[in-house]
């Protein structure tokens, strides 16, 4: 796959909604500054272009890469979306553990994943088929609906019966959310390979 001059563009963007989405994780643990937000509005955006120009020079001996990178960008964001919200509220409700903190959760997670098909069905992975750009939809929507429950069992299990081994309670949920989105990383890469995507 060709890396194209609008590649780099799409990078750039996506860094730079990384980043707006970096500053509530940032606020909520106390490590926001005026220089290190403008540091990363700028540092971010070329880091991820970076990554498209990388993958476009490795992808001449193995060509998987200029896909790759533009997937590890997407997931960079996705990422940036679903732990920036979950901590907008935490702060927006101070829930950062029990039963509540699965709601407040879910709405991060699951925008992060309606981003994630969004630009994996027409960046990363564009169908070269006549089919609509919601036709794998309806399979995606229920590994994601899936996911998201056990993303937020892990979180509510993790935030409320394990030890935050000294961690403060917002560094401590953010722990957990990491625990959980790489325990429903696997579920979602094998529901959407073999399912939804197949």
């Amino acid at each position: 796959m060709e890396t194209k001059q609008n590649d780099y563009l799409i990078a750039c963007v996506a860094g730079f909604a990384t980043a707006l989405f970096l500053m509530p994780i940032l606020l909520n643990l106390g490590f926001l500054s005026a220089t290190f937000a403008a540091g990363a509005f700028v540092t971010i955006p070329v880091l991820w272009m970076a990554g498209i120009w990388l993958g476009r020079i490795l992808s001449k001996w193995i060509s998987v890469f200029a896909q790759f990178s533009k997937f590890v960008v997407v997931g960079f964001l996705n990422a940036s979306i679903d732990f920036g919200i979950l901590n907008g509220l935490s702060i927006f409700t101070g829930a950062v553990s029990g039963f509540i903190i699965g709601g407040v959760n879910a709405p991060g997670f699951i925008i992060g994943s309606l981003n994630s098909y969004f630009w994996n069905r027409t960046w990363v992975f564009p169908q070269a088929n006549n089919e609509g750009k919601l036709a794998d939809f309806p399979k995606f929507f229920i590994i994601s609906i899936l996911g998201v429950i056990l993303n937020s069992l892990v979180i509510v299990y993790f935030t409320t019966y394990v030890s935050q081994f000294g961690f403060s309670d917002k560094a401590w949920l953010n722990i957990s959310k990491a625990i959980a989105s790489a325990v429903v990383l696997t579920w979602n890469f094998i529901g959407y390979k073999f399912f939804a995507f197949k």
